[in-house]
């Protein structure tokens, strides 16, 4: 019996700025000790599941790599071919990248940071071009086209830069037969679910991706989307979805 075509996103484990609460955006922050052990029981779950990935895509920020990584080595795959791309980048959160959730719902109001924060089109401040935070200054970004290197992004521009390697990068792999793995970010795989799923912007916005739980996805031989589900335990799948959303909530 042929092997369906699958596709698993896994969002990072947790990072030391998902613990403190800080928006993050490109900041280059590593997994809590949590985080490697989501990435390792994501590994696992993929063990339990008999997915063998053939391919991995994932970011170029340190928590997407280290989850790969942990994740492959809980699959002793580390031979896997790895590729990596800016496109697969957490969404840039400008000028809010380093500030607290909480405290600047204080400062702002709790509807102005769900805007900037889980908006469709609606982008936060940006990073002003001299700002030491752009990514212009920083090294892995040096062959990216200056005009594509976002000082702050909406999810609508995330998906626009997401959306060409998923066509003429990833797509090509599933067409192949291979099961691909992709490590991302909360709003580049948002990005990815509300295109294979067909999510209103409106619902997309109320999406809510846990950290270091794969996603996966069943295609038919015209590669549309026939199944999809979290792998793991539902309660805690749902308690770690919840506390995604919970994150800007103002603190007794």
């Amino acid at each position: 019996m042929p092997v369906p075509i699958r596709l698993v996103l896994v969002r990072h484990g947790q990072s030391i700025w998902n613990l403190e609460n800080l928006f993050t955006g490109w900041t280059d922050v590593d997994l809590t000790a949590q985080g490697c052990e989501e990435a390792r029981q994501a590994g696992r779950e993929l063990t339990r599941e008999g997915i063998q990935p053939d391919v991995v895509f994932t970011s170029v920020l340190k928590r997407a790599i280290r989850t790969q990584w942990l994740m492959l080595d809980e699959l002793d795959l580390l031979w896997l071919p790895v590729l990596r791309s800016w496109r697969l980048n957490e969404r840039h959160y400008g000028a809010l990248q380093g500030l607290n959730k909480a405290q600047t719902v204080e400062r702002h109001g709790e509807a102005q940071v769900k805007i900037w924060r889980r908006s469709y089109d609606i982008a936060p401040p940006p990073l002003d071009s001299d700002d030491q935070r752009h990514p212009r200054f920083d090294r892995r970004y040096a062959d990216v086209a200056p005009g594509e290197l976002p000082a702050t992004e909406s999810l609508k521009d995330t998906l626009a830069r997401v959306l060409p390697y998923w066509e003429q990068v990833i797509v090509p792999e599933l067409k192949r037969g291979r099961q691909v793995l992709v490590v991302a970010h909360g709003n580049s795989l948002r990005a990815l679910v509300k295109m294979l799923d067909g999510l209103s912007e409106q619902a997309v916005v109320e999406l809510n991706i846990p950290t270091g739980v794969p996603l996966l996805y069943e295609f038919d031989d015209a590669l549309r989307p026939r199944a999809s589900r979290y792998l793991g335990d539902p309660e805690a799948i749902r308690a770690a979805a919840e506390a995604v959303r919970r994150q800007t909530e103002k603190k007794p």
